[in-house]
């Protein structure tokens, strides 16, 4: 695995944690670095931190605080 990589890795918790749960990411990072990416894409994915599931968290939390300020009126 190139040195960069490994850099950030190490610098980011989120893809530690990934990496230690998902060890097969071990072998295609270390055969090709390209796909880092990918390796990114799949963590945002399974952690839910992409941009879609932002927007519906926040979407959620709206509702809430919309429903509790119904229930005082």
């Amino acid at each position: 695995m190139l040195y960069d990589i490994q850099y950030k890795i190490n610098n980011d918790i989120n893809l530690k944690k990934f990496l230690r749960e998902n060890s097969y990411w071990y072998k295609y990072l270390n055969r090709n670095s390209n796909s880092f990416k990918y390796f990114v894409d799949d963590m945002k994915v399974k952690y839910k931190l992409t941009t879609v599931d932002k927007l519906n968290k926040t979407m959620d939390n709206i509702n809430m605080i919309q429903s509790f300020l119904d229930i005082f009126k």
